[in-house]
C-alpha cells in the first residue's frame, strides 16, 4: 500500500496491528514511512518507537534525529544523536545529521565541520558536496571559497542541483561585485525549469547593482506576474520595502484593486510599507478596520505601533491596550509570538520584545533566535548581568561554538563572575579557533588576569594588525601592553573609539590609562621573566608557565 501511495490505508492497518502487538516493529516502520511521506509531525513519535525498540541501531537513532529536526524538536534530536553508538559516529550519515542540528542551533562553524567530515568520508556523494559548497562559498578563506565555486559550477550542470547551485553562485557573484558572472548566472537561473518567484527576487537584487534602467524595466515586468499570486505580491512588496523602495510600494498600492490588498499576507506587507515610511497616520487608518484572519494579532501590533508613534508619550493607554490585545490574539502559539516578537524588535519596543523573547527562548525550535535577540537587547541596554545569563544559555545550547564561548568567558572575567570557569572557557575557545581574533584576545586577557602577561602578549602578536585595531580588540591589547609597561599601549588607547566599545571595556581602558600614568610618573625596572612579586599561577586548564615576550610593535592600521 505504501508503494501505491495509499498512506492512510497502510497507516490504519499498521495501527490495528500495534494495538494487538505494542512492540510490532514492522508496523512502526509502516506508520513512520506513511507519516513521513505526508510530512506529518507524528513521524517523530513513530521514529521514537522504532528507536526505543532498537536502542543500539545507529540508523534508527539517526532517522529519529532527522525527523525531530524537521519538526523543530531540537532537544530530542540532540538526545537521539547522543545515543548513536560510538562506533557509528564517524559515518557520513552521522556527520550530516549533526551538521543540520548545528545549523538549527545557529552554529555555522560546527555545521561546516560536520559537512566537511561527511564529504571526507564519502567524497563521491554529490549531495554532501553541494551542502558543503553552499556553506563554503561564503568563506573568508580564499582557497575554500574558490573550491566551493568550482564545485557548484560543476553541479549547476546536473539537474538535481542546477537551480540551487545557480542561486548560490549568483549570490556569491553579487557579493563579490563580479557583475559579468552574475549576469550569466541570472540568465541561467531564469531559464531553469525549477525557477521560483524568489529566484526572480534574487535577479532583481543583481540587476539593481548592474544597471538602474535595466533594473527598473525588470521590476515593471515582474510586477504583473506578482499580482497574479497574492503570496508573490506580498513577497515583492516585502523585498521592495527591505531594499529602500517603500515609496514605490506606496504608489503601487494606490493603483492596485482593493481585492488584491485584502489577503492577510498582502495586508501585512502594506502595513510594513507605511511603517517603513513612518507614515503613522496612514498606518493607523490601514490597521483600524478589516480582518487579517489568523494574522489579526499583527494588525493589532501595527496599530499599537502607530498609536505610540502618533502620541510619542511614555504613558500611552491606547498603545498598552492594543499591544495587550495583540499578545492575547497570538493565543500563546509560538509561531505567532515569534512574528510579534520580531515586530516589537524591529520597531524598538524593548520591554514588549523582551517579554516575548523570554517566552520563546523556552521553545527549542525558536530558542536560538530568541537568545540572539535577547543578547542584542541586553547589550544595547548595557544590562551586563542579564547578558551574562543569556550567553550562558547560548553556550549550553551550542557548546562547540567558539565565538560564543569566548564572549561568555570574556564577560565573566570582566564582571568577576565564575573566574575559574571563565579562564577554562577562554582556553577552550582558543583551542577551538586560535586564529579567530575574539578567541585569541579573550585567551590573552585571561592569561593576563592570571599574571601571565608575557604569554598573553605572545598570542596577540600572532594576530594581523587590522584585527588588533578593531575597537573592541584594541582595548585588550592596550591593557596587556600597559600591564607590561610598553609605551605602544598609548597607540591602542588613542585608536579606541569610546562610542563603539562596551561599558565594561571602558573600565578596562581606564585601567590601562591609570597603569601607564603610574608607570610614567615612577621609573620602573625592566620586566622580569619571572616576577618575584607574582603569586604562584592558579591551577587551571590554561597552558603552562610563560616565557618572556618581546615588545609588541604592530604596524598602524591604515583603515
Amino acid at each position: 500500500m505504501l508503494q501505491e501511495h495509499k498512506f492512510n490505508e497502510a497507516a490504519q492497518t499498521a495501527r490495528e496491528i500495534v494495538k494487538l502487538h505494542p512492540d510490532a516493529l514492522p508496523a512502526y516502520y509502516i506508520l513512520a514511512e506513511a507519516a513521513e511521506k505526508q510530512n506529518l509531525e507524528e513521524t517523530v513519535s513513530w521514529r521514537a518507537q522504532i528507536a526505543r525498540l532498537l536502542p543500539q541501531d545507529a540508523e534508527s537513532q539517526l532517522n529519529l534525529a532527522s525527523a525531530a529536526l524537521r519538526f523543530g524538536e531540537l532537544d530530542l534530536a540532540r538526545k537521539a544523536l547522543d545515543r548513536v553508538p560510538a562506533a557509528d559516529r564517524d559515518r557520513a550519515a552521522f556527520h550530516v545529521v549533526a551538521g543540520w542540528l548545528a545549523r538549527a542551533q545557529g552554529n555555522v562553524a560546527e555545521q561546516e565541520q560536520q559537512f566537511a567530515a561527511a564529504v571526507n568520508k564519502e567524497p563521491g556523494n554529490d549531495l554532501y558536496q553541494f551542502n558543503l559548497a553552499v556553506l563554503q562559498i561564503h568563506s573568508i578563506d580564499a582557497e575554500k571559497s574558490a573550491k566551493a565555486r568550482n564545485t557548484l559550477d560543476r553541479l549547476s550542470k546536473m539537474a538535481p542541483f542546477r537551480t540551487g547551485a545557480l542561486r548560490a553562485l549568483l549570490n556569491d557573484a553579487v557579493e563579490r561585485n563580479d557583475l559579468a558572472a552574475a549576469d550569466n548566472f541570472a540568465q541561467q537561473l531564469q531559464m531553469s525549469q525549477q525557477v521560483t518567484f524568489g529566484d526572480y527576487l534574487l535577479c532583481l537584487n543583481f540587476y539593481r547593482k548592474l544597471d538602474e534602467k535595466k533594473f527598473r524595466l525588470l521590476l515593471e515586468r515582474v510586477k504583473p506576474f506578482a499580482v497574479r499570486n497574492l503570496s508573490d505580491l506580498a513577497s515583492l512588496m516585502n523585498w521592495m520595502n527591505e531594499n529602500g523602495l517603500a515609496g514605490d510600494v506606496a504608489r503601487w498600492i494606490d493603483k492596485l484593486p482593493p481585492e488584491k490588498l485584502s489577503s492577510p499576507r498582502v495586508s501585512i506587507a502594506v502595513a510594513d510599507t507605511y511603517a517603513t515610511l513612518k507614515n503613522w497616520s496612514r498606518l493607523k487608518r490601514w490597521t483600524s478596520s478589516g480582518s487579517w484572519g489568523e494574522s489579526n494579532y499583527l494588525r493589532l501590533g501595527y496599530q499599537a505601533i502607530a498609536a505610540r508613534q502618533l502620541r510619542r508619550t511614555t504613558e500611552n493607554a491606547e498603545f498598552e491596550a492594543l499591544w495587550r490585545s495583540a499578545e492575547q490574539a497570538t493565543k500563546a502559539l509560538p509561531g505567532r509570538e515569534l512574528d510579534l516578537a520580531r515586530l516589537a524588535s524591529k520597531w524598538n519596543l524593548p520591554s514588549e520584545s523582551e517579554e516575548l523573547w523570554l517566552r520563546l527562548a523556552k521553545n527549542p525550535p525558536m530558542r536560538r533566535e530568541a537568545l540572539d535577540a535577547l543578547r542584542r537587547l541586553y547589550r544595547t541596554k548595557n544590562e551586563t548581568e542579564k547578558l551574562y545569563e543569556i550567553l550562558q544559555r547560548l553556550h549550553e545550547s551550542s557548546p562547540k561554538e567558539a565565538p560564543i564561548t569566548a564572549d561568555l568567558a570574556r564577560l565573566g572575567l570582566n564582571l568577576d563572575q565564575n573566574n575559574k570557569q571563565s579562564q577554562d572557557l577562554a582556553k577552550e575557545a582558543y583551542d577551538q579557533a586560535p586564529s579567530e581574533a575574539n578567541c585569541a584576545v579573550t585567551y590573552a586577557f585571561a592569561l593576563d588576569r592570571l599574571g601571565r602577561n608575557a604569554e598573553g602578549l605572545e598570542i596577540i602578536k600572532k594576530l594581523p594588525s587590522n584585527q588588533l585595531h578593531d575597537p573592541h580588540a584594541a582595548v585588550y591589547v592596550a591593557l596587556l601592553l600597559a600591564n607590561a609597561n610598553q609605551v605602544e599601549a598609548k597607540d591602542y588607547i588613542a585608536s579606541t573609539d569610546e562610542t563603539k566599545i562596551y561599558v565594561e571595556e571602558k573600565k578596562l581602558l581606564d585601567e590601562a590609562r591609570a597603569r601607564l600614568a603610574a608607570a610614567s610618573s615612577t621609573p620602573s625596572p625592566p620586566v622580569s621573566p619571572s616576577p618575584a612579586e607574582l603569586s604562584p599561577t592558579p591551577t587551571s586548564t590554561l597552558s603552562p608557565a610563560p616565557t618572556p615576550a618581546p615588545s609588541l610593535t604592530p604596524a598602524r592600521s591604515t583603515s
